[in-house]
């Protein structure tokens, strides 16, 4: 089993990888597998690199992020051409109906509202204005129509699991609740846990994904 000291190199190693992120500006810190970040960075989209990063280290239970968005040329902009911005982004975005999606900025926060078929729609439209100069943070409160009864979810999202070679689908229980998705079982790290609920996320009608999936940790020879 990794020590906490030794989640703690891997985890700034993996951050040392990372081509758009400078490292040194990151705090790392490990308590019983939890990893805290700390520090300032200029842009909203390194503050998700970042903690991306840090939940492909094996051994890492959870991400505690303390990460601010400091000064960038981008923080003058008023929260009208932040708007406009994101507006004639997922205007040309193929992959989201922006006709569907209402946006409102204030102090750079940008909060997306409205009805998608797919939670890919709703990923991408996040991702697409997450780095948009001026942009704080993104709230993403667009919700998912239902699509598929329980019975047909479930079924579809553990077919879903078989053909991930990420995923070990034996291990992996799937439940629903209406258009709420539960996923229970073990995975063998914090990222194959969320590849299973990026699977879950996918299947159309999904409207909640609640992860209860635990990690366990391999054992170590040293």
């Amino acid at each position: 089993m990794k020590t906490d000291i030794q989640i703690q190199k891997d985890v700034m190693d993996e951050l040392k990888w990372q081509p758009f992120l400078n490292s040194s500006e990151i705090g790392v810190a490990v308590k019983n597998g939890i990893v805290t970040l700390s520090g300032t960075l200029d842009s909203y989209a390194k503050k998700l690199d970042a903690e991306r990063a840090a939940k492909k280290v094996a051994g890492v239970k959870a991400i505690a992020e303390d990460i601010r968005i400091g000064v960038s040329p981008g923080a003058g902009k008023t929260d009208a051409e932040i708007a406009e911005a994101v507006f004639n982004t997922l205007k040309w975005h193929s992959a989201v109906p922006e006709e569907k999606i209402k946006i409102k900025v204030e102090d750079g926060i940008v909060t997306m509202e409205g009805e998608l078929e797919w939670e890919y729609q709703r990923v991408n439209a996040k991702t697409a204005i997450q780095s948009l100069s001026g942009v704080r943070s993104v709230i993403n409160l667009i919700t998912i129509k239902p699509k598929l009864n329980a019975f047909d979810m479930e079924q579809k999202i553990m077919a879903a699991f078989r053909r991930n070679a990420t995923v070990d689908a034996s291990k992996v229980n799937v439940s629903t609740i209406g258009n709420k998705v539960v996923l229970t079982g073990k995975v063998r790290s914090f990222a194959e846990s969320e590849d299973a609920e990026d699977v879950a996320w996918a299947a159309p009608g999904v409207y909640h994904v609640e992860n209860k999936l635990t990690v366990e940790e391999p054992e170590y020879a040293f």
